[in-house]
């Protein structure tokens, strides 16, 4: 039964990476081009805002993000294979392949999905900024003469 779940596991699989791959950019913050944006230039004003983003996830790690994200990661991961079950059971039992064979697969299919969504982020775009960081780099920006219109 293992079997049949892993080689129908592969396409889902498959999919769920290529529609990854669709929100694999990072949001950046976007700058008012105030008077000193102009004056610095953009080359200068990305580097600015590259320092400012390395530190704010520097700080927010040395808190323990990386323990909230894995509790993050679990927490999709159980999502993601309690929904596939569900799914996959009545999908089983309307196509006559039965309840118990359709609940492993979405069993397997939901974990994964739920995996690499916990881990990679969502699957249409990029994942908002944490508040932490964002707040950090703003501050960050507004220190050095930048004025933050949002992230993009």
């Amino acid at each position: 039964m293992i079997s049949i779940a892993l080689r129908h596991l592969r396409l889902p699989v498959l999919l769920g990476l290529v529609m990854q791959c669709a929100g694999c950019s990072t949001l950046r913050p976007v700058l008012y081009p105030n008077d000193h944006y102009t004056t610095v230039g953009h080359a200068v004003a990305q580097g600015d805002i590259d320092a400012c983003m390395t530190r704010a996830k520097e700080y927010v790690k040395a808190g323990g993000a990386d323990a909230q994200k894995a509790k993050e990661v679990a927490k999709q991961t159980g999502f993601g294979a309690a929904s596939g079950a569900a799914i996959g059971a009545v999908g089983g039992a309307v196509g006559g392949g039965g309840a118990g064979q359709g609940a492993v697969v979405g069993v397997a299919t939901g974990a994964t999905a739920g995996l690499i969504h916990g881990l990679f982020g969502g699957f249409f775009g990029p994942e908002a900024p944490d508040p932490v960081v964002a707040n950090f780099v703003d501050r960050c920006l507004r220190e050095k003469g930048y004025e933050l219109v949002g992230w993009k």
